[in-house]
């Protein structure tokens, strides 16, 4: 039984001295103060033990934990903590089980409490929701290395110096592999050329994802830019996400978080050094980084480069005999039935096919693409809207030529 609650440290000293002064046996004394006999003996035994003293309350925490953490263990995982602050427990474990597999490391979840105990982290609100697939059914599927490579600017900002930067991210979608990050003008020269350096280095993909803003898209149509009929040309399919939807490319934007949180908070003094930061911190992403959705792999050990080599020339369309083969002016616009109908200033130079269809309309398209349809009392392109989200793919080999 308890000690009554009024004055505790009084009850036991006043049984102690009767235990002492062999007022009345143990039992009976015990029963006169409330208490079970083992409970007395306790206090007893404490108070000739330690005095006084004794009789005080103490904590009932063990003295020594039989699974505490080993202190050389937590100053391992602090330490590399110190040098990688951005990464959480499931990385710094895989990281030092590397380093030393001999080692018993604890669980994340326990690394998770040595970190908040030092003031390392924060715990989270854990979110429950249920998220759904997002991806288009036309989007194509991604089994291997290069089966789609993510292009995107990511949100610009101003270095210390105040200059502008806007870094061009290029990333391998199944390996989350950065292959480009360079600040660069959102415009087609720059963007072509250090795409184009990815190219004969790396090989081509067979899909660039991208969203419906220029350089890589317009409003134009089948959406075509100079920039994406490149790629086209050479091969490569063009998958749009829809506008306003960029969880359809979230690997890339989960890739410009973690870009943004480790190169540009805060920003570099100038566009130099911010360079700078962006090339150590893609090597370090992909050599040293250990990915979750790769199972704590890293990208570099599951891309490879690309087996398809960029072409010496690019490649011209081929149509059938139901077509009638048109050249784009450089004025934009082609011959038909006595007319010019304007169809796209980004296809000078290039042929499209026209084709009557089952209701008899006149359907434009640049190889595979369709463009509109030609209004036959007003002569223009009624283009067709460019698809919320789609896949546009290049001719196969066989039905291309060399220009």
């Amino acid at each position: 039984m308890p000690w009554k609650e009024t004055c505790v440290m009084d009850q036991r000293i006043a049984f102690v001295s009767a235990a002492l002064r062999d007022e009345a046996p143990m039992s009976d004394l015990c029963a006169a103060f409330g208490i079970s006999r083992t409970t007395g003996h306790y206090w007893l035994r404490r108070y000739r033990e330690e005095g006084p003293s004794g009789l005080e309350e103490r904590s009932r925490a063990p003295h020594n934990h039989g699974r505490r953490m080993a202190p050389e263990v937590a100053e391992a995982i602090l330490a590399l903590r110190h040098d990688r602050p951005h990464w959480g427990p499931r990385k710094l474990r895989v990281v030092l089980k590397t380093q030393q597999p001999e080692v018993n490391w604890p669980a994340p979840s326990t690394i998770g409490d040595l970190l908040r105990r030092h003031g390392l982290s924060d715990r989270r609100r854990r979110r429950r929701t249920i998220m759904a697939d997002t991806a288009p059914a036309d989007f194509a599927p991604i089994t291997a290395p290069n089966d789609l490579w993510c292009i995107d600017f990511k949100g610009w900002f101003r270095t210390q110096d105040g200059r502008r930067c806007d870094p061009l991210t290029l990333t391998d979608a199944c390996s989350r592999y950065a292959l480009v990050c360079r600040i660069v003008e959102p415009s087609h020269e720059p963007v072509e050329a250090a795409v184009l350096q990815a190219f004969e280095s790396c090989g081509l993909p067979k899909t660039i994802r991208s969203d419906n803003g220029p350089p890589f898209a317009a409003a134009g149509p089948g959406g075509l830019t100079c920039l994406s009929l490149s790629w086209f040309k050479a091969g490569i399919a063009l998958e749009r996400i829809a506008p306003g939807k960029p969880q359809q490319n979230g690997r890339h934007e989960r890739f410009h978080r973690t870009l943004k949180q480790e190169t540009s908070s805060p920003p570099a003094a100038n566009a130099e050094e911010q360079q700078a930061r962006f090339d150590a911190f893609c090597h370090d992403y992909n050599h040293n980084r250990p990915h979750e959705a790769l199972d704590q792999k890293t990208p570099a050990s599951l891309w490879e480069p690309s087996l398809r080599p960029y072409p010496e020339e690019l490649a011209q369309p081929w149509y059938d005999a139901g077509h009638a083969v048109r050249r784009v002016r450089s004025s934009g616009e082609i011959k038909w039935a006595g007319h010019s109908i304007f169809i796209s200033e980004t296809l000078a130079g290039e042929t499209v096919g026209i084709a009557e269809t089952t209701d008899g309309d006149w359907l434009v398209r640049y190889a595979h693409i369709d463009l509109g349809i030609i209004d036959p009392k007003k002569h223009r392109l009624i283009r067709f809207v460019p698809p919320r989200s789609g896949r546009h793919k290049a001719n196969k080999p066989r039905r291309l030529s060399a220009m």
